[in-house]
């Protein structure tokens, strides 16, 4: 598989790791690795030979959130160039709910920010007992705008204001009660665990899988009546394949 400038992507069976690679930058998100990683998760989506996705990070953390060393070119005398790099943004954190491929981070170090945003965005979380994981905008005055809409659609009001506005990183545990990660492992047993659960869903037939996902994420952000329409439409398409294949 290639090495992309700030990407590694390496396939193990059915599951395709996926490695932000800038370790000496704690593997924040400059405009690069935001479009490989964008590029690569829409690639996973399509090869129907990849049944899951990990993504982690190399080195010591996850993702230290947005490269800051970039804001200095995103100014209002270059509005477009703003524009663009929000867009980008934006893209990268609505595509894992938009794709039939589930996707598990493995999250070690730290997870702040936009790397925050990343390892909730997926569908299944592992982390390290000794992550930091947090929203530390408001210490550098800057906010966390993007990244909060998943955070204020997986965890209560007061839990999700509380990690914008007092910008206090947690560790696993805490991740955990907040209801922001499905496993806590020791450190060394991020990635393999995180293997694990995707080795699980990559299992599945690929259409109940995808179908499970795409009724998940829709479902989600409907009122009761309108997410059982869409549970009874699944059903019914689902109890057809299931007759197509017998015969």
């Amino acid at each position: 598989m290639p090495h992309l400038q700030h990407l590694l992507i390496d396939d193990r069976g059915a599951v395709r790791i996926l490695t932000l690679d800038r370790p000496e930058k704690h593997n924040a998100l400059n405009t690069v690795l935001t479009r490989e990683l964008l590029d690569a998760l829409h690639a996973a989506d399509a090869d129907p030979a990849v049944r899951a996705v990990v993504l982690t990070g190399a080195g010591k953390s996850f993702c230290a959130g947005a490269d800051t060393s970039e804001f200095s070119a995103l100014t209002p005398d270059d509005p477009q160039a703003v524009t663009a790099r929000a867009d980008l943004t934006t893209a990268l954190h609505l595509a894992f709910s938009q794709m039939n491929t589930p996707v598990v981070s493995a999250v070690r170090g730290n997870a702040l920010g936009g790397g925050a945003g990343l390892a909730i965005a997926c569908d299944l979380c592992v982390m390290s007992e000794t992550v930091r994981f947090g929203y530390p905008e408001l210490r550098h005055g800057i906010v966390a705008a993007v990244v909060m809409a998943n955070l204020v659609r997986q965890v209560g009001r007061k839990q999700a204001f509380e990690l914008v506005a007092l910008g206090e990183p947690l560790d696993g545990a805490g991740a955990k009660a907040f209801g922001l990660c499905n496993r806590v492992v020791p450190d060394a047993e991020v990635l393999e665990t995180a293997l694990r659960l995707a080795d699980t869903v990559a299992g599945w037939n690929p259409l109940a899988m995808a179908t499970t996902k795409r009724s998940f994420h829709r479902a989600a952000d409907l009122g009761l009546a309108q997410a059982l329409e869409v549970g009874r439409d699944a059903n019914v398409m689902m109890r057809g394949f299931r007759k197509a294949r017998a015969e």
